[in-house]
């Protein structure tokens, strides 16, 4: 028997591959446990940021020398704070969302961020309509126009006051404005959430398998 020392070569002895997991796609692509991870934390998130921007304001209002006359611009500086903290939480809720989920497709994330959304903006409306919404900021974000409107003497109106035509489109404007705004909101609201789903999605794992090669004789 004859050797030789001729090196081995390792590809003889065995190659590593790498192999990416796979996204495991659930037969039901809508997680309502992630989902409600998300809102308890968009929830929370708005509820603290729009506090701080409240105290700020009204802060702010304590120490003015004139509080009528700065109650329009810290109104809006709470209501524009209070959009951004909507959208700050929505991108938080969605990335908590896609985080709690197992490795999924992005598809199957941007769907659990989208149903966040449109859970949060329900939920929401409804705290809204049973008189939460100065957790929210919407008093401090009308503070100023509050302020203006407020009757002078002790006693308040036993009538309405008539409203001219001017004032009704006054009226019709604002209304507008906060419709719109609210369109507008709501919208980028959901531009937050899916770009927190997206940015979260847990991508699949690489794994490194062995396979031998047996040496040619």
């Amino acid at each position: 028997m004859t050797y030789t020392n001729e090196p081995v070569n390792p590809i003889n002895r065995g190659a590593e591959r790498i192999a990416p997991v796979p996204a495991v796609d659930y037969h039901d692509r809508v997680r309502w446990g992630p989902i409600l991870a998300g809102l308890v934390t968009a929830i929370s998130s708005q509820l603290v940021l729009s506090g701080i921007g409240a105290a700020i304001g009204l802060t702010t209002l304590a120490n003015s020398g004139a509080p009528r006359t700065d109650a329009g611009a810290v109104g809006s500086a709470v209501g524009i704070w209070s959009i951004i903290s909507l959208l700050i939480s929505l991108f938080l809720g969605g990335w908590i969302t896609a985080r709690a989920c197992g490795p999924m497709n992005r598809s199957t994330a941007l769907l659990n961020g989208a149903i966040l959304w449109a859970t949060t903006l329900a939920i929401s409306a409804w705290l809204l309509s049973t008189g939460v919404s100065g957790a929210f900021g919407i008093v401090a974000s009308n503070a100023g126009e509050i302020i203006n409107q407020a009757p002078t003497g002790g006693n308040l109106p036993d009538t309405p006051p008539n409203v001219t035509a001017d004032q009704a489109r006054d009226i019709a404007g604002n209304a507008a404005t906060v419709g719109w705004s609210f369109a507008l909101g709501s919208l980028l609201g959901l531009i937050a959430a899916l770009v927190g789903a997206s940015v979260g999605t847990r991508h699949p794992r690489a794994t490194v398998t062995h396979t031998v090669v047996e040496p040619h004789a």
